[in-house]
């Protein structure tokens, strides 16, 4: 029996979860599905430009695991691309990675990113570079980490109960796909 799958950090849930070919109705075509942890792996490795190594750390695996992941990911995409399958993005065993809150002086709002991701060149709101590290507090984080939430791929609705957590994919970073 294979061990327990470790939880991957995440920066941030995608934008959209489902990508199709234009013009042909989604109920007609096959489907392949990439997990949330397989994105984070190509937002990492090809949008980021970041380094196996760098990436993997930002994900608390390991470089070899990385590189399995990102290739797995790969894979599912050219698949979808090649064939013109719908791509969807649901699953894993993921944690949200502990945030950093601005806020900006001149205008007033506030937001997040990940540790590790640089300093903000401005304010997403007003460009303004008069903003400051807000108080903050980890909401979910329990003794300073993150809780691991896994969905199962095709359960809709239901929770997954993995080693590290209890709640979906869907309910983790729900603030953000909100914002």
């Amino acid at each position: 029996m294979p061990r327990p799958q470790r939880c991957r950090r995440i920066g941030a849930l995608p934008a959209n979860s489902v990508f199709k070919p234009a013009g042909i109705p989604a109920r007609t075509l096959e489907e392949v599905t990439l997990t949330v942890d397989e994105f984070e792996a190509l937002r990492l490795a090809d949008y980021a430009g970041l380094y196996q190594e760098q990436a993997a750390e930002r994900m608390g695996v390991s470089r070899q695991t990385f590189g399995r992941i990102v290739e797995a990911a790969r894979n599912k995409v050219a698949q979808a691309l090649v064939k013109g399958m719908v791509l969807r993005i649901e699953g894993g065993q993921v944690e949200m990675a502990k945030m950093r809150t601005f806020e900006c002086a001149d205008c007033g709002h506030v937001w997040e990113l990940p540790f590790g991701t640089g300093r903000p060149e401005g304010c997403p709101s007003c460009q303004g570079k008069s903003f400051h590290r807000a108080n903050e507090t980890q909401a979910g984080s329990a003794g300073g980490r993150e809780r691991c939430h896994r969905k199962r791929q095709g359960a809709q609705g239901g929770h997954g109960r993995g080693r590290c957590g209890s709640r979906s994919t869907a309910q983790v970073g729900h603030r953000e796909a909100n914002e």
